[in-house]
Order: structure tokens, then sequence, then C-alpha cells
């Protein structure tokens, strides 16, 4: 859980991920000679803080965004969300503006969000809930576990992967962007069809701890349902662990995906955890493994 627990602790919220970009470009160079396939890396200024590993000839795609949640310093104390995050008297926060690394509390009076710190801070300034990465033998829990255990989940993949394109995007914890021209660069240069996207979902009274990884068939968006029978009936022939996720709300890489005008399909895989979007989400270890095994086995297969 090492990378894991390293991954949570990087400063990257919506429209500031490029700690995070280098960080991958880095751990990537360092380990891909160890790895089944050498990727090539794309990146730079027309993928923003984007990045891309391109292994072999790829025929399916895994989304995975690098953003998190947190917060916008305003001004006279004032806060403004970035994304969704749930907001409790008393979360610590962290970030760093030109005077220097901050660490304060939050305040919560009737809706309106305030920071608590011994001098002001500049605003536009961002902070994130501060890490406390947990584990026992059965789980693990952390700020930001969504979606930095998407992104761990693509690494491990990528360790044996030989053909197929892993997508780390931008912004989606805050309406998404990058997704858009990501679609139009990975159909107009390999003609890609198909997508898994690599992301966090909720413990539900139809999805719980330790059962699986979750496949959606739907969310506020609906996918194409002869692919999501396809993903399922490889999960199935797999041996993994798996549970159906069926919800009316809640969105992800997906959505910009098939509001894209290319012919993408698209399918959310992933781990169900609790607290969503609070310093404590928590997953099963065993609802993590059946994760990457799955994500192998399908791009492998599809």
């Amino acid at each position: 859980m090492k990378l894991l627990k390293t991954l949570c602790e990087i400063f990257a919220p919506s429209g500031n991920e490029s700690a995070m970009t280098e960080f991958l470009i880095g751990y990537v160079n360092q380990n891909k000679d160890h790895w089944k396939t050498q990727p090539e890396l794309i990146y730079g200024e027309e993928f923003q803080d984007c990045l891309v590993l391109k292994f072999g000839k790829p025929r399916t795609a895994i989304f995975a965004h690098i953003d998190s949640i947190g917060f916008t310093v305003r001004y006279e104390n004032q806060l403004i969300p970035i994304g969704g995050p749930e907001t409790e008297d008393g979360y610590t926060l962290v970030g760093h503006d030109v005077m220097g690394p901050i660490e304060c509390k939050l305040k919560v009076e009737d809706r309106d969000l305030f920071y608590d710190f011994g001098r002001g801070i500049e605003s536009g300034t961002d902070l994130v809930f501060k890490s406390d990465f947990r584990e026992t033998d059965e789980y693990v829990q952390s700020c930001y576990m969504d979606n930095r255990l998407g992104v761990f989940n693509a690494l491990k993949v990528a360790e044996t992967l030989e053909d197929g394109l892993i997508i780390f995007s931008c912004w989606e914890e805050h309406g998404g962007g990058t997704v858009p021209f990501l679609c139009k660069w990975m159909y107009e240069n390999y003609q890609i069809r198909q997508a898994l996207v690599s992301d966090i979902t909720w413990v539900t009274e139809g999805v719980t701890h330790g059962n699986g990884v979750a496949i959606s068939l739907r969310d506020m968006s609906i996918p194409r349902r002869e692919y999501v029978d396809k993903i399922i009936a490889l999960a199935e022939t797999s041996g993994v662990n798996y549970q159906i996720e069926v919800e009316r709300s809640g969105g992800s890489d997906g959505r910009e995906i098939q509001q894209s005008p290319y012919p993408i399909d698209w399918c959310f895989v992933g781990a169900p955890e609790d607290h969503v979007h609070s310093p404590g989400e928590i997953v099963h270890k065993s609802d993590i493994e059946a994760m990457i095994n799955l994500y192998k086995y399908l791009m492998k297969h599809l």
C-alpha cells in the first residue's frame, strides 16, 4: 500500500493537478523497465496536465482522473468548494500560499464555509484535506481514495499490460473538461471505440464492502447495454469477484465520453468506498485486488 499512500498525499485538486502529473511521469520512467511492455509517454502543452501511456497496439483505453475535491480561499476567511467535498466543522485542511505552508481548520456556519488560521490566506489559494492514511488487515482508509485508488489500479495494470492506452485525465471532480479533447485525440489517432473508467463508487444497499469490484449498469448516465453485457460476460469468465451497480445519480469521465462526438463505448468498473468525499474514505482490500485483477483480464480480452 506504499504507492497508494503516496498518491493519496499528493496535492492535486481540480484545476491544480500538475504535481500529480509530474509524479506520474517520474514514477513511470523509474519503473517501466520492469514492466512487461514499456509504454510511450505522451504529454505536453497540447494535453494540459493530462498524461497518456501507450502500450503496443491499443484496442481499449483506461480513463483514470488524477484530481481531487477541495476548497478555494475567497475573501474574509471564506472558502468555496471544489467539487462536492463533505463539510464538517473541524476538518483539517492543508495547502501553501506565498507566505508559506498552511494547516488550518474548516469552520461551518449555517451553509457558509470558512477557515480558522492564525493569519489571512491569499485569495485563490487551494486547500485539501490533510492526509491520514490508515491500514488494517481488511481495509485502507484515507482522504482521496477517490480517485487515487483508480490511478493506483491503472499503474498496477500497467505492469503487465501489452496493448492498450492508460489515460490520466483532469478536472473530473469539478465538472470535467479534458475528456473531450482526449477522446478526439484517441479516436483520430488509434480509432479506439471502447473504454473502461477506473474510478471509485459508493457503498450502498446493493453494493457492499468485500463482495468484489462494481460494474455499473448506470448512474446519471447510461452506457450502451451491449457493451456493458460484454464486460459482465468477461467478468463471469474471469472468475474475479464482482458486483452489479444500478444508480440514478453520480457521474464519472464516462459522462464526457458519452457526450463526445465519437462512437466510444464505456463502462465504469471500480471498487466501492464508504464515507465518500470525506477525509476518511474507506475501501476493502479484497475489492481493490478484484478491481486490479478484473482490469488485467478485461484489457487482455476486450
